[in-house]
Formats: C-alpha cells, sequence, structure tokens
C-alpha cells in the first residue's frame, strides 16, 4: 500500500512537472509574439553584438600575431597590414558595441513602453468588479516592477544564445583552418560554458527567482497599504506592528536578492574557469601540433588569444539563465490578470441602435450570481425604469443593491433573466456605449489629485467654460469654489481629501449633471453624510434628477416620497414593492426600516 502511495506521488509530482514545463513554455512563446513587432531591430541588436564580440576576437587574434611575429625582428613592411587592422579592429568594438547597446536597449525600452500600454488596456475593461479582489499595491507591481523586470528577457535572454551560436560557428571554422582536433576541442569547452554553465546556474535559481518576484510584489503591497492607511495606524497605535510586518517582507526580499547575488557571483567565477579550461585545451592540442610543424609557432599565441576572447559571447548566458526564472514568473503574473475571465465584454449579435436619447430600461427575472457554486447575489429582479421615472431600490446591507448597478453598467452580466434597454438585450451594446447613457453618484467617488475643473472634466472632456460651470450651480457647488482663492483651479489632493465629504458628493453630481446623460443612477449618494449636508446633497440630487430617468439604490431612507415606485430587497430577493405611503402601512421591512432610521415606532396615520 505504501508503494502504491509512493508511486501515485511520483507521478503525481512528474505530471506537474510536465504542466508546469508546458506552462512556461507557453509564457516563453507568448513573450516572444509580443516582442514580434520589433523582430527586425532585435536581429540588428544580435548582428551588432556578433559585430563587437567578433571585432573583439580579431583584435585579440591580430595583436597576437604581431607581438609574436615582431619577436622574430622582421622588416616593418610585413607588420603593416596588422598594425592597421589592430586600429581597425579597436575602433570597431567600440563603435559596435556602442550601436548594439543604443539598439538594444531603444528596442527594449519602446517594447516596455509598449508593455505597460498593453497590460493597461487589457486589465481596463476587468475594473471595477474583476479587479475587487486585488490589492492596489500588487497591481501596482504588476504593472511597474514586473514590466521592467522583462527588460532582462529582452535584453539578456534573447540575443545572447543568437550571438553565442554565431560566435561558435565563426570560431569553428577559424580552428579547422589550423586543424579539426583543434576545433574539437575548443568547441567542448565552449559549448559547456554556454550550455552546461547556464542550464546548472538556471536549475540553482529557479526558485529564488520566482521567490524574488513574488516577495517584491508582497512588498509593493504591503507598502501601498501602510501608505493609503496611515492614519488609521498611527490612530489605533499599530505603527510598530506595521513595521514589523514591512521588516519581514523586506528580510524576505533580501534573502531572496543574496540568493540571486550568490548565484551571480558562482557563475562569474566558471565563466573564468571555463575561459581559462578552454585556452589550457587550446595549448593541450596546439602545441603538439606546433612542434610537428602543422601549424607555424607565431599562430600558437593567436589561437589561444582568439579562444579566449571568443567566450566574451558566452559570459552573459548564464546570467540569462539567471534572470530566465524571474522574468517568466513576472509574465506569469501580468498574463495571470490578462487572461482573467471577463464576462462583461462579450457582445451579442445585435440590429439595435442604441441613441444617446430617452431610454427605457427593463430588468425581468433577473438573476446573478458572482461564480458557480455560491448563492445568487439576485433572484428574480424585475422591474421598469421609463423615461423620466424615477425608482427606488432599497435594503439592508448586503442585499444586492450594488449588484445590481455593477450589472447594468456592464462590469459584470447576468446568468439568468433579461435587462432591456429600448427594447433590446443590454448584452447586444458594447460596454462603453450603454455607460455613455448612465451617469452615476456613488457612494465613494474617486477624485483625482488634479483641480476641480480637471475632476469635473473627466465627465465630458470637451465641455465649455459655461457648461461645466452651470453643471456646478446645478449641483450647488459653484458658490463654494467661487470662495476659494484659486476658484476651478484648486487642486483636491489625492483621491479629495482636501474636500468634505458633502463637496465631494456634490462634485460627483456636478460630474453627472455634466455628462447629461438621460439614465441618472445614484447609488448610496448620501451615505456617510450628516444631515445637514445630507439635505444640501439632496436638494442637489433633486436639480440632477430633472428630465432623467432616474435609479435610487440606497439603505437610507430619505426622499423617497417622490418615487414612482420602491423596491425592498432582501437576501437578493424583492420582498415588498409599492409607493413610500404605501409600503408604510403594509408594515414590512420597508416599514421596519423606516423605523430604525427614524427611532420611534409611531402608527402611520
Amino acid at each position: 500500500m505504501e508503494r502504491k502511495s509512493a508511486i501515485c506521488n511520483t507521478c503525481t509530482c512528474a505530471a506537474l512537472r510536465r504542466k508546469c514545463r508546458c506552462l512556461q513554455s507557453a509564457i516563453f512563446l507568448r513573450l516572444l509574439k509580443l516582442a514580434a513587432p520589433f523582430a527586425g531591430w532585435m536581429a540588428l541588436a544580435a548582428l551588432l553584438g556578433f559585430a563587437t564580440v567578433g571585432s573583439g576576437i580579431s583584435l585579440m587574434a591580430t595583436s597576437a600575431w604581431i607581438i609574436a611575429t615582431a619577436a622574430l625582428h622582421p622588416s616593418i613592411a610585413d607588420l603593416q597590414v596588422a598594425i592597421v587592422g589592430v586600429r581597425f579592429f579597436g575602433i570597431a568594438r567600440g563603435v559596435f558595441r556602442y550601436l548594439e547597446r543604443y539598439v538594444s536597449h531603444q528596442v527594449t525600452f519602446r517594447l516596455l513602453a509598449q508593455l505597460r500600454v498593453w497590460f493597461y488596456a487589457a486589465i481596463e475593461p476587468l475594473a471595477p468588479a474583476r479587479l475587487a479582489s486585488r490589492r492596489s499595491g500588487d497591481l501596482l507591481a504588476r504593472v511597474v516592477a514586473d514590466v521592467e523586470t522583462l527588460e532582462h528577457f529582452y535584453v539578456r535572454v534573447i540575443a545572447p544564445p543568437v550571438v553565442a551560436a554565431l560566435t561558435g560557428w565563426l570560431m569553428w571554422i577559424f580552428m579547422r583552418g589550423f586543424d579539426s582536433r583543434l576545433a574539437l576541442a575548443f568547441l567542448i569547452v565552449f559549448v559547456v560554458a554556454g550550455v552546461g554553465a547556464p542550464l546548472l546556474t538556471r536549475l540553482l535559481s529557479r526558485t529564488v527567482g520566482r521567490r524574488l518576484i513574488t516577495a517584491r510584489a508582497e512588498l509593493n503591497a504591503t507598502l501601498v497599504d501602510g501608505l493609503q492607511g496611515m492614519a488609521d495606524l498611527v490612530s489605533f497605535g499599530q505603527e510598530a506592528a506595521w513595521l514589523e510586518r514591512m521588516q519581514s517582507s523586506c528580510r524576505e526580499l533580501t534573502q531572496a536578492q543574496a540568493r540571486m547575488a550568490w548565484i551571480g557571483g558562482l557563475q562569474n567565477a566558471l565563466g573564468v574557469l571555463l575561459t581559462s579550461l578552454a585556452a589550457l585545451a587550446v595549448l593541450i592540442v596546439a602545441i603538439p601540433l606546433v612542434n610537428a610543424a602543422q601549424i607555424p609557432g607565431v599562430n600558437l599565441a593567436v589561437i589561444v588569444l582568439a579562444a579566449m576572447a571568443s567566450f566574451e559571447a558566452v559570459q552573459p548566458l548564464p546570467l540569462a539563465a539567471q534572470y530566465l526564472e524571474s522574468t517568466l514568473e513576472a509574465a506569469r503574473r501580468l498574463f495571470e490578470i490578462v487572461h482573467e475571465e471577463h464576462e462583461g465584454t462579450r457582445i451579442l449579435p445585435t440590429t439595435c441602435d442604441l441613441r444617446p436619447a430617452p431610454c427605457d430600461l427593463r430588468l425581468e427575472n433577473l438573476c446573478f450570481r458572482y461564480a458557480p457554486g455560491e448563492p445568487l447575489a439576485l433572484d428574480g429582479i424585475s422591474l421598469r425604469l421609463p423615461p423620466g421615472g424615477r425608482v427606488a431600490i432599497v435594503g439592508p446591507s448586503g442585499a444586492g443593491k450594488s449588484t445590481l448597478v455593477n450589472l447594468l453598467l456592464r462590469f459584470w452580466d447576468y446568468q439568468d433573466g433579461i435587462i432591456t434597454l429600448d427594447g433590446c438585450d443590454l448584452r447586444e451594446y458594447p460596454p462603453d456605449d450603454v455607460r455613455r447613457l448612465m451617469g452615476v453618484v456613488s457612494q465613494n467617488t474617486y477624485l483625482f489629485n488634479a483641480t476641480l475643473r480637471d475632476n469635473l472634466l473627466i465627465a465630458k472632456p470637451d465641455a465649455t467654460q459655461a457648461e461645466w460651470e452651470q453643471a456646478a450651480r446645478r449641483a450647488q457647488l459653484d458658490a463654494f469654489i467661487q470662495s476659494l482663492p484659486q476658484g476651478y483651479d484648486t487642486w483636491v489632493g489625492e483621491q479629495g481629501l482636501r474636500l468634505s465629504g458633502g463637496e465631494r458628493q456634490r462634485l460627483a453630481i456636478a460630474r453627472a449633471l455634466l455628462k447629461d446623460a438621460p439614465i441618472l443612477i445614484l447609488d448610496e449618494a448620501t451615505a456617510n453624510l450628516d444631515p445637514v449636508t445630507e439635505r444640501e446633497v439632496i436638494q442637489a440630487i433633486r436639480e440632477a434628477m430633472q428630465g432623467r430617468a432616474t435609479l435610487i439604490i440606497t439603505h437610507r431612507l430619505v426622499g423617497l416620497q417622490d418615487a414612482d415606485e420602491i423596491l425592498a430587497l432582501q437576501s437578493g430577493r424583492v420582498v415588498e414593492r409599492g409607493r413610500h405611503h404605501d409600503l408604510l402601512r403594509a408594515n414590512g421591512l420597508y416599514r421596519r426600516m423606516w423605523e430604525l432610521q427614524n427611532q420611534i415606532l409611531l402608527p402611520v396615520r
């Protein structure tokens, strides 16, 4: 039984290793595919690298021939061509090295810029629903640090093997010109240095490379969390605990970096050792040939120094193998998010035109769950929001109100039932077209670290001054802005922290007014506001609702007397529906929420 269990474990481990190798191969091919538009430039960089190494070999070989020949006191005329060759190859090596570095880094930096744009464009459709479970610090590490790590792939992984292969081919031809045994002896050591040393380096750095990427990502995520929650950490006296967590992440990253440095030192030592072994092997084979007069004695130094100079081509290969695992791990982290399932991007075939006009929104028996096997977040929701109508959806936290907003904005797609807009399935329209018809005032309005004007113009970048000033006046924000020394040029700070909660909400309402969308969605627009500020914001909301179909989603029963219909949600189901006074008389969930909010238990007259 134990033997059978051991065999199963061995088979499982082998299967996992095969799966890991297949995944790494797929990632490697995907990285090559992303570099395909720059293939010509990368080939040019490799050829320039080969020309650099070739110039170095020629420089060493020519210099050795001059020194060895000069010892025989020949005529200076016999050395003229070689002297010119030394000058040429010395200058050429510097020029080719400069051009190789210039071309390779230009290609790499442009490719990294393209990768950042590609990655952002790929994750943008996932926001916000699919990125809600991701830490902002981890996302920052992926889009910045992980993309930068791919620099090692394109600079140190792709080009060096090509240069080494071309150099090995050149030296094989050069050595065979003297003797095939000489070429074979050189090639054996060259292959060991070009293949064996990188394989050993990769074997040693496989686990460390992955640890390095994950430790760096964890450190970045911890840093961002700490900076964003600095006020709470200080308030609750948790600075020391957070500092210990930071130090733990730093220690883990430092250990991984130290291990990588140790492996780097080992591969440098191997490079020097194998270069010396190549020179020794060439000497062992060449000396008998010189003694037999099969090779001129002056060429002995030429052969040895050329062999040693050629190892410049294989010295980067262990470093490439060392960085390969970390670059594949960084790429895996990028592709992991890019390939995440995103149902909100599916578009069904349609013959409908979505017009920026008053829209008729309907939900019929709508059902949705976030993942297979999870309970329904919405179960059988039906409602109609006609042009100019007002519908409110209320319920306790977790009832499914915000989920409904995510479905309407096509951040997620529903599984059963249907949402129609002017008679057509909502999934038949591109998500961007749907969102252009909806203005949203949410509970947590994000304000960028820019001016008030810039934050307003997010809703309509081409708006005129008269338009955004009118939107601010209708949101009862213009008087406050005019009282500021810099007016609309006032910076709001990161996340708008220089503004009060009510000012941020009125700015969000001004955005919605400036967008002038036919459907207005108010998602907990007055939550977390004091009563005075809440009344002011509600007044601004009433101004915003004029002439628009409005969907009010809230757990605070304020200002709902004018709603055409109110739906009370509990656990994703509609348990009550009707107008304000009718629901109060029904003595159900709505009545209980109303009494709890007002802290009175009086009968409705």
